[in-house]
């Protein structure tokens, strides 16, 4: 079986590997950008991310890059505690939750690609323009067949039995099939990430977030703690949303002075974080619009489908979307690895199957996001007590508090009790 897959980013890296362990041996990876380069910031990897990363032998590569968290906690724009609770390891997973450079990350996942199927595994400096569905193949059979241009207006064109569009939020594959969808949808909140060397806070290996619906500042070690002798390495996210006027056309995904950004947090240097002294240490500060996707009706068109931001980019509330990428990628290989047959019916039969397993998950997920996921808990201590609290039980019960974190972990699938029994995802290898 011969699988293309457009775009070399973490989903589509991901693709590649699973499809690899499940024997499929015929893979190739097309990339727009001509080099692949450790750029962006820091993401998180959630249990159940980390769990196929392990099936797939990779564990201990991906530790070596991040760093494991113990805690999240949740305070309001005071710098008061909301909610708390502990992660990974440290909450019953048999797997860790990593906190990682997306760049890194991604240069690790490529590196096992080609090692896995060779250097001419991944093609870059291709741009997909569109995909023809049950056209007739050499063999005389029918195929998907995939056209690329390159910088210079070269075309190349490639067929395949299944093509994996894993082209990220301004997927091109995704624009053939809903040509009037036009750019992701912008609800004005603006989100300014970088990293920066900081003083060490709380125990070092805390993610937290502080704020509520329109304000917040997010924070998470990138380094063990004592790596930095007093310091730490951390991953930020400043959000506040944008005051009218802004154009939601603007210049995005630049870098940008961090002053007015600091003074917007002036009030936020709490007695263990000062949060304008970790925006102003920033090496670099990057602007982007908080985008997402509308949920589809449908991800799969003849033997061509979707995978990550491509079929379902989501607001970075709950920081699950690398993870649910990479459980995409593991569940389209199962599926194809266990079709009945490797016949036309047998590939859409298993296209189909993938779907009905994640489209209804990452559907539920884009509307809990888009109501703040389990960031929700900050927000009704703003509403409740904007000026803040002496104990936030007085206004907001903790069973109510630990309801809105269960029920997103349920959700999204990384409750403790659901992962650590849950049947695994690797597929006996097809011969």
């Amino acid at each position: 079986m011969k699988i293309v897959i457009v775009g070399a980013g973490i989903g589509g890296l991901a693709t590649a590997l699973s499809l690899g362990a499940a024997g499929f041996d015929d893979v190739t990876v097309v990339e727009r950008a001509t080099e692949l380069r450790p750029l962006g910031v820091g993401i998180n990897l959630l249990p159940h991310a980390v769990r196929e990363l392990t099936e797939l032998g990779l564990a201990d590569r991906v530790g070596s890059i991040g760093v494991a968290p113990s805690r999240l906690s949740y305070f309001n724009r005071f710098g008061q505690p909301v909610w708390s609770e502990p992660r990974g390891l440290e909450a019953g997973y048999h797997w860790p939750q990593l906190s990682v450079h997306r760049g890194e990350f991604q240069l690790l996942l490529a590196d096992e690609v080609r090692r896995r199927f060779g250097a001419e595994a991944i093609r870059t400096g291709w741009r997909a323009t569109g995909v023809e569905h049950g056209v007739p193949g050499a063999d005389g059979g029918v195929c998907e067949r995939v056209r690329f241009t390159d910088a210079a207006g070269s075309e190349l064109v490639l067929d395949a039995d299944v093509v994996v569009g894993a082209d990220g939020i301004h997927s091109a594959l995704r624009a053939q099939e809903h040509p009037g969808e036009g750019a992701p949808p912008w609800n004005r909140l603006v989100l300014w990430r970088g990293t920066a060397l900081a003083p060490t806070y709380l125990d070092g290996r805390t993610m937290i977030m502080a704020g509520d619906a329109e304000q917040k500042f997010v924070a998470y070690p990138l380094v063990a703690p004592g790596a930095e002798g007093g310091m730490t390495r951390v991953n930020f996210i400043a959000e506040r949303r944008a005051p009218e006027g802004v154009d939601e056309t603007a210049d995005w995904n630049h870098a940008v002075d961090p002053a007015p950004i600091v003074e917007l947090f002036a009030d936020w240097a709490f007695d263990w974080l000062d949060v304008p002294a970790v925006i102003a240490a920033a090496d670099e500060i990057l602007e982007y619009p908080m985008v997402d996707r509308n949920p589809l009706e449908r991800w799969t068109v003849g033997r061509t489908t979707l995978i990550g931001d491509a079929a379902h980019a989501l607001y970075p509330n709950g920081s699950n979307g690398a993870s649910q990428a990479i459980l995409d990628a593991r569940s389209l290989a199962f599926h194809l690895a266990t079709a009945a047959d490797t016949g036309i019916d047998g590939i859409e039969a298993a296209l189909a199957a993938y779907e009905a397993d994640r489209r209804p998950i990452t559907t539920r997920l884009s509307a809990m996001t888009r109501e703040l996921g389990p960031e929700r808990v900050m927000q009704l201590a703003y509403e409740r007590a904007p000026q803040g609290f002496a104990d936030v039980h007085d206004v907001i019960p903790e069973a109510e508090l630990r309801q809105i974190a269960d029920s997103y972990k349920v959700a999204a699938g990384f409750h403790p009790d659901v992962l650590n029994e849950r049947s695994s995802l690797t597929a006996a290898v097809r011969r």
